[in-house]
Parts: structure tokens; C-alpha cells; sequence
């Protein structure tokens, strides 16, 4: 029987931590529920001891998961370990990650300890998470780029101390395949006991090799692997998690292991997270990409029509491609709606939240004649299912643009329960409408991204825009969706300025990284 590789996800933590990804409590415990639908093992919530807010996402994730294991990272001090146990306390399976780095450039210039203390910080680590759970892994960070000898001596000492996963992180980005299997080989070959603890992954994709590296590393005997949705975080991102699976699922000829993920749920996940983060996926990206499973090419087209596996290694329908099947419409029924919504696993919080989603749903149903699963996703996507999180809410607005003329908008928002109107003009009626509101709300906000996609397809689609703003450090992403698109620019204007004025969010980014 094939081993089994643990799937590890930190699309929560590392990915988050992608300048202008940083996800609100709520958002985060939308992405877990999904992640435990696709039966990911291991879900990172979080780095509870970077701000409050993050110490208070992981507790509630750790709360609302019961079929994956929760973890939480925390460097090798006491408070965050600490910090870090009493978040993971309410989940049925916890788990710590602990970590320090290892490689000279770091020791020397960032840590500044010698060796020896490193080695003794790490095994204090690894005993303060003890006291809370014997599910403890530890990482050394910049594995990729660390004296050989000297990761034998730590993985040694935190396995005597009660590590049980060690990962092997190439943080930077720097190793190459053979060299990265090589490190896992002699690691596994020298350090004593090797046998009795999991030996983990963790590869950046700064030179485009995280995947690589990542499966040259399960052929070398690691079990468990890092990764992310999309492959998003920080700088190039992190190996992604579809491509991984996928490539042991395809080529379990080569890597002799299994997954037990439903891969059906991979696609859904991708857009979600997509959707919540801002970034978006490039059609022609490996699984998740719109282009993925199409063919242009003539002889391409053939050879598919007359033999799918002449040019097709997977079918679209086993990762959940083609699963945007017609689910509702105007004559919908409040029960029936609430039912779809908990088949997407998304929670409704109260009657009263319940009750003003199935309002927008309606108005959405008078607009557009089929309604796919991925207009619900989108209708709850940015938060104005829960009216009590609204300072800011779009009441009413009108636009108008025509050749040789100014392009103009007049808007009335309600601004803590008191409405406002204003009204400006811009180079687009888009640009008209933010300028209006800002002459309401003065938020002295920076624009760093707007960004229009297609829900579904057809003319009637809805648009989900997405916006970035920054302040005061702050970077916060707002969605909005609409058939109109100027109205979903205005909706995910003022989402983001209701995030901003909420205050829920940490500033970016995260101050140290695996």
C-alpha cells in the first residue's frame, strides 16, 4: 500500500502574508471550512503571537474545524509558543510549529547567537510546546542555505526534546532539485532516529523551482509538504498546492504516495481563494487556470476528440473543473437557499444575516435569469452578509458617460446610519463614483490594484471587482459583485474602507517567515 503524504496547507499564514493578502477572521474561517472539505490534513491558521487579531483568527478556526488538524506557528521564544498553544486550545487536533534559523547569514546577522544558543533555543522551544500538545513539528528556517553537519545536531536535539515532524524549509528559494533531495537523503541517513518523525518540506518559488524541489524532496523520502493555494505568498509565492497533488495522483509511478484529498474540492478552493485575496490566477497557471484543459491547436483538438489522453494527463472534472452547474433562480425558496448555502459550506451566522443574503440573492435572481454557485460564493464574498460589520453601505447611484463628455457619477452612501450624497466627475465612470465617495468619506486612502473578472459566463455575468487600498501601513482588499460594473466598483470601494474602519486587521506583513 502506497504511503501516505501529508498535505499541509499554510495558505492561512505563509500566503497571507502576500503584501495586500491579509484576510479578515471571518475570510480566513470561509477558507478553512473549504480546505477541510477538500480533507487537507494539516491547516496553518495563523501566527498567533503577530497581533491579536491573528491570535484570535487561529482560536476560531482551531473552534470551527474538526476534521483536519490545526496548526499554529510560532517562533522559538516562550510567548510565542505560549501564545500559539492557548490560540490552538478549542481544536480537536492541535499542532505547534515551532521555529529558528539555521544558516550561518542568519545566526550571525538577523539572530545574532552563536550556534550553541541556537541549538539550545530550539530544544526550550520544542519542551514549551509540549506542555500543551505531543504534536509538535520544528523548523529551521533557511534549511536550503545551513551547514549540513550542523542540521544534523538541532533535528537530533529536537527529536530527543519531543519533535515530532521536522521540516526542512528552502526559504529563499535557493536550492535546485538534485541538491534539495540530496540534503533530505543524508538528513534521513544521519540524524539519529530519523525513523520516528516526519520528515517535511517547505519550498518559496523565488527561482520558479518550488514545486520541483518540493517532489524531488517526497522521492527522497519526505512525507509531508508545504504548500499553498495558487502558490500564493510572499515574494514568488510558495509550491502550490494543486500542482503537488496532482503530480503525486498523475506519477504514482514515480512517488510511490497518496493524498487523501478530494480533489474535486481543488478548483473550488482556487477560486475562493482567489476571490478573497485579490489575486487572481493566470489562465494558462497548472490545474487552476482557466486555460488548463483547453485546446486551440487543430491537431490538439483531434487527438482530444478522437482519444482524451492523447494530449490530457487528468480530466477537469476530477480537480472540479465544469461543477458551476445551475443551482437556483428567482422562484428559489428561503429554505432552499439556506441549503445551498451549507452544501458551499458557507455559515450564516444569525436568522437576521440569513435573512438580508436571501434579500440580495433575490435581487440578484431579478437580474440575471441562472445563478451559479459561484454567484452565491460571490453574493456573500464581501461580508455584507453581515449588515453589523457596515459603516459604510452604498444606498443609491447613478452615472452616466458619453463621447466628448466628462464622465460623471452622483452616489449616496449611509456612513454609520446617517446617508450622504456627492457627486463628481472622473476619467471613467468607475473613477467618477470613487472620487464621489471620497468626498463623503475623506478616507485618504492610496488605490494600489482594481481588478475586473467574470463570475460566470454570458453576457447578464456578474463582475466581481476586486480593490487594494493602503493607509497608515494597512493593505486591505474589497470585493464587490454586480451585473453592473460600476456598481460592484463602488460595492468593493466601500468593502474596503468598511475593513479599514473596523480596524480587525493587522498591518502587513508578518514580521518573520518560515
Amino acid at each position: 500500500m502506497a504511503d501516505q503524504l501529508i498535505i499541509f496547507d499554510t495558505t492561512l499564514r505563509d500566503g497571507e502574508q502576500s503584501p495586500g493578502a491579509s484576510m479578515t477572521r471571518d475570510e480566513k474561517l470561509r477558507i478553512a471550512r473549504q480546505l477541510e472539505r477538500m480533507r487537507v490534513d494539516v491547516i496553518e491558521a495563523g501566527f498567533p503571537a503577530a497581533s491579536p487579531g491573528d491570535f484570535e483568527a487561529v482560536r476560531a478556526v482551531a473552534e470551527a474545524i474538526k476534521d483536519s488538524t490545526v496548526c499554529g506557528l510560532a517562533r522559538a521564544s516562550e510567548n510565542d509558543v505560549r501564545r500559539a498553544g492557548d490560540a490552538l486550545k478549542p481544536a480537536r487536533s492541535g499542532r505547534i510549529h515551532t521555529f529558528i534559523a539555521t544558516s550561518p547569514i542568519h545566526m550571525e546577522k538577523k539572530l545574532r547567537m552563536t550556534p550553541d544558543q541556537v541549538v539550545e533555543q530550539a530544544v526550550k522551544a520544542v519542551g514549551w510546546a509540549s506542555e500543551y500538545t505531543d504534536n509538535i513539528e520544528f523548523s529551521a528556517e533557511d534549511a536550503g542555505r545551513s551547514d549540513i553537519d550542523f542540521l544534523c545536531r538541532v533535528f537530533e536535539a529536537v527529536i530527543a526534546a519531543g519533535a515530532t515532524t521536522l521540516n526542512v524549509p528552502d526559504t529563499v528559494g535557493y536550492n535546485v532539485p538534485e541538491q534539495f533531495a540530496h540534503t533530505l537523503r543524508t538528513l534521513r541517513e544521519r540524524v539519529p532516529n530519523s525513523d520516528k518523525v516526519v520528515w517535511s518540506v517547505h519550498c518559496h518559488n523565488d527561482l520558479g523551482l518550488a514545486v520541483a524541489n518540493s517532489l524531488a524532496a517526497v522521492r527522497a523520502g519526505a512525507r509531508q509538504v508545504e504548500c499553498t493555494v495558487n502558490g500564493l505568498g510572499e515574494r514568488a509565492g510558495n509550491a502550490a498546492l494543486e500542482e503537488i497533488v496532482m503530480a503525486v495522483r498523475t506519477r504514482r509511478d514515480i512517488f510511490g504516495c497518496e493524498t487523501r484529498l478530494d480533489l474535486t474540492q481543488i478548483v473550488p478552493a482556487s477560486k475562493l481563494v482567489s476571490g478573497i485575496t485579490g489575486f487572481t490566477v493566470q489562465p494558462n497557471k497548472a490545474i487552476v487556470g482557466a486555460n488548463a484543459f483547453a485546446h486551440e491547436s487543430g491537431i490538439h483538438q483531434d487527438g482530444v476528440l478522437k482519444h482524451r489522453e492523447t494530449y490530457e494527463i487528468m480530466r477537469a472534472e476530477d480537480v472540479g473543473w465544469n461543477s458551476n452547474k445551475l443551482v437556483m433562480g428567482k422562484h428559489s425558496g428561503r429554505n432552499a437557499f439556506r441549503t445551498r448555502l451549507q452544501e458551499l459550506g458557507i455559515v450564516i451566522e444569525s436568522e437576521e444575516h440569513l435573512n438580508h443574503a436571501f434579500a440580495r440573492f433575490k435581487e440578484l435572481a431579478d437580474k440575471k435569469h441562472e445563478i451559479f454557485d459561484e454567484d452565491i460564493q460571490a453574493l456573500i464574498s464581501d461580508e455584507t452578509v453581515t449588515p453589523d460589520h457596515e459603516h459604510f453601505k452604498l444606498v443609491w447611484m447613478k452615472f452616466g458617460s458619453e463621447t466628448g463628455e466628462s464622465p460623471h457619477a452622483r452616489v449616496t452612501v449611509s456612513a454609520g446610519g446617517e446617508e450622504r450624497q456627492a457627486e463628481a466627475q472622473g476619467s471613467g465612470p468607475v473613477d467618477a463614483a470613487f472620487r464621489a465617495i471620497d468626498s463623503i468619506v475623506a478616507a485618504g486612502t492610496q488605490l494600489l490594484l482594481y481588478s475586473v473578472n467574470s463570475i460566470t459566463t454570458g453576457t447578464d455575468a456578474q463582475g466581481e471587482v476586486t480593490v487594494r487600498l493602503s493607509k497608515d501601513g494597512r493593505i486591505v482588499n474589497g470585493q464587490g459583485a454586480d451585473t453592473d460594473i460600476v456598481v460592484a466598483s463602488a460595492k468593493a470601494y466601500l468593502n474596503a474602507l468598511n475593513k479599514l474602519q473596523s480596524g480587525r486587521l493587522r498591518v502587513n506583513p508578518q514580521a518573520e517567515t518560515v
